[in-house]
């Protein structure tokens, strides 16, 4: 008597991926599944190759994020190298991964789940889209659009190019940082953070009406992990890891990102090609936890910036202890687009920015290195071991998306309990449950969709298999 709905293709993800719902007897969803039906490989395919191609080798996994893996897959070769790089270098690949962090969040909010929130997730879906955006609030749509584009040029002005930069290296950067880029990037500081904070204050003035979306979008106990400051900061680029529990209790502090394996494991699962991360002293699939935007606030003690500080402060007042509705990852991105502005003017000011000193050089001095950094998904890890000539014999990369499998799954199951109770399906379910998915902001390839569809099969099936229902979308 079970039954089975399948989401096929889910969209607005980077890569391939199916949601299974399987159906009781009485139409409740016992089971959900979040299916990655693409294997990337590049684990395998950088075998052999030289370890300094891997930055901007690895960059090619995503075209979304590539300066995420450029900067994990540099601090891992920066590892093999055994050198410190120069403190102006650190300081310029922070303002990089910053630029990144803003125009990513930029995306994922005002461009993939913007419509949602702001027209509805039973609006028409022809129109559910950032054009739709644009036609009912062109200045929302313009704010939008602005954001990103000052995250790309702050990439562009420091490497040269928005998109797969070859500027961070083994060792450092290629080049200083020239006084007009630095003049250009604070020019527009006063302009982009005003714009975030009348995002964020709009945003909170829309929570009310999201109600049973918070309290149904992966809204459950767990984990949260990141990288955190000495001193508990909100931390992106270095740092240490820590792990605290769903009552806001630390479990593990200060953890060394080079022993990763000893309190992260890695799972499978033979319906999916992505893997289960978890947390080793509590197994598998009890150690699950929650990177990215939401975990991060979670997890720091302050931001470090005045701004960013307060407006944590509020973020804090929804919950007693850490937030745990995965709704609220919208906003926690909208914090950090602020964070990060704020940060970026910090270290501009510093006038050994300009310092030409931002490259150590060296050969192979260690036959394994790791880099984690912070993406705008959440904790990115390069591991590699080369030979004496440097050539890459394995790899593991756990991406930020694999951190949250295990909470993606859930979170789909809570929504799709909560949606689905006698096996009807209706085009608002479907968009409330891919809606889970997009609030944790998997890896995207948004470019090769087509604008005001989302290609979408659900088919209900009765017992033997026998076709009940489909719809199309």
């Amino acid at each position: 008597m079970e039954q089975r709905l399948t989401i096929e293709p889910v969209t607005r993800i980077e890569g391939h991926a199916k949601i299974s719902l399987l159906l009781g007897p009485t139409g409740r969803v016992d089971e959900a599944h979040f299916q990655v039906t693409q294997i990337r490989g590049f684990e395998k395919f950088v075998e052999g190759r030289p370890f300094f191609e891997m930055p901007s080798l690895t960059a090619r996994t995503c075209g979304i994020c590539p300066v995420s893996h450029e900067l994990a897959s540099s601090k891992a070769c920066d590892q093999l190298l055994a050198v410190t790089i120069p403190p102006t270098a650190k300081n310029l690949r922070r303002i990089l991964n910053l630029g990144q962090l803003i125009q990513s969040h930029a995306l994922s909010f005002f461009y993939l789940s913007a419509p949602d929130l702001l027209l509805g997730m039973d609006h028409p879906p022809e129109t559910r889209n950032f054009f739709g955006i644009a036609a009912s609030d062109p200045q929302f749509a313009r704010d939008g659009i602005r954001l990103r584009q000052f995250g790309q040029q702050v990439i562009e002005r420091l490497a040269g190019r928005r998109i797969h930069p070859a500027w961070v290296v083994p060792g450092g950067v290629n080049t200083p940082l020239a006084e007009t880029a630095r003049a250009a990037i604070l020019d527009e500081i006063a302009e982009i953070k005003a714009l975030a904070c009348n995002h964020l204050e709009r945003f909170k003035q829309t929570l009310a009406q999201h109600e049973e979306h918070i309290r149904v979008f992966a809204r459950f106990p767990s984990l949260f992990l990141g990288l955190a400051g000495q001193d508990g900061k909100l931390e992106y680029y270095d740092g240490l890891v820590k792990i605290i529990d769903s009552a806001g209790v630390t479990i593990a502090d200060h953890l060394d990102p080079s022993d990763y394996q000893t309190f992260i494991g890695e799972a499978i699962e033979p319906w999916t090609y992505l893997k289960f991360p978890y947390y080793k002293p509590q197994g598998y699939p009890g150690g699950m936890y929650r990177v990215g935007p939401l975990a991060r606030l979670n997890i720091a003690t302050h931001c470090g910036t005045d701004l960013a500080d307060r407006e944590l402060q509020h973020f804090r007042a929804l919950e007693q202890g850490p937030v745990s509705s995965s709704f609220h990852y919208h906003y926690a991105r909208l914090i950090e687009v602020l964070h990060a502005v704020e940060m970026i003017e910090n270290l501009l000011a510093d006038p050994k920015i300009l310092d030409r000193n931002v490259r150590a050089v060296a050969g192979v001095n260690c036959l394994e290195g790791i880099g984690m950094t912070e993406a705008p998904r959440g904790t990115l890890i390069h591991h590699y071991k080369v030979n004496g000539d440097g050539l890459i014999e394995w790899a593991n990369l756990i991406i930020a998306t694999g951190h949250n499998n295990l909470a993606m799954n859930q979170g789909i199951l809570q929504a799709a309990q909560h949606y689905i109770n006698d096996g009807a399906i209706q085009e608002g379910v479907l968009n409330r449950i891919e809606a889970v998915i997009r609030a944790f902001d998997p890896c995207l390839a948004c470019s090769t969709h087509a604008v005001g569809t989302m290609p979408l099969m659900v088919e209900l099936l009765g017992p033997g298999g026998i076709l009940v229902d489909r719809v199309w979308r």
